[in-house]
């Protein structure tokens, strides 16, 4: 239970009483998939009860900010101004840890509220699309958090640290339960395997123009998964 308060606390900004030891989440990342169990049934409820699905997708969008805290959100933002820098990788590196909010940062923002709200709208049903896109988000954090070289000290290198190569594979399971909502198989699988494919490619990414992975790269994953995720989970 302590990793699991710990987990939420860090995810979330749910009133769950006294704070907990990070370390009680730190060394079980595998769970990451459960905040996403539960930020999605939390999000997924007072969607049920709205009929339009373009006011469904828009309040949708705004209490998984709301929920999170728009804590992974800033790490998107942050992430889109390191990609989108020109010059070397010290030059790119400086973009994504500045806090300064550049074009690079509203682009990347502006692109996946867009994917993930037009998704959203065409996902039947929406509740469904809501869960399995915040599960898979959280697996692509799960991921990173443990194959991610940490470039520079921050919470990557710390939660890093206690990471086993196995964590992603127990998270996976973790991910299954998915099977169970009243979906066609074909659309899990589907959001499954785009899920790996996002994480794959935002490490080899991540490795590629910054040499490794910090907290900000994590919460851009968790962004982008969700969005990209529900996307095909529309298209399926």
């Amino acid at each position: 239970m302590k990793a699991l308060l710990s987990l939420l606390q860090f995810a979330t900004v749910l009133p769950l009483g006294k704070p907990q030891d990070l370390e009680h989440f730190a060394r079980h990342t595998y769970i990451y998939p459960i905040a996403g169990y539960v930020i999605g049934t939390l999000v997924a409820l007072p969607i049920f009860f709205i009929p339009n699905s373009v006011i469904a997708a828009a309040v949708a969008v705004a209490l998984l900010v709301l929920i999170t805290g728009a804590h992974h959100f800033d790490g998107l933002m942050d992430f889109g101004d390191g990609v989108m820098a020109h010059g070397n990788r010290e030059k790119r590196i400086r973009a994504l840890t500045d806090r300064n909010v550049g074009a690079g940062a509203v682009a990347l923002a502006l692109i996946t509220i867009l994917l993930l709200f037009s998704g959203l709208q065409e996902s039947v049903p929406m509740i469904c699309a809501i869960i399995i896109g915040e599960v898979c988000a959280k697996f692509s954090m799960a991921f990173l958090t443990a194959y991610g070289k940490p470039f520079h000290e921050g919470m990557q290198s710390y939660l890093h640290q206690y990471a086993h190569p196995v964590f992603p594979g127990i998270a996976f399971l973790l991910c299954l339960p998915l099977f169970l909502l009243p979906v066609a198989p074909v659309k899990i699988f589907g959001a499954l395997t785009l899920m790996i494919l996002c994480s794959a490619i935002l490490l080899a990414t991540a490795e590629r123009l910054f040499g490794g992975v910090n907290g900000d790269v994590v919460g851009a994953a968790n962004e982008i998964t969700r969005a990209l995720v529900v996307v095909g989970f529309a298209l399926l």
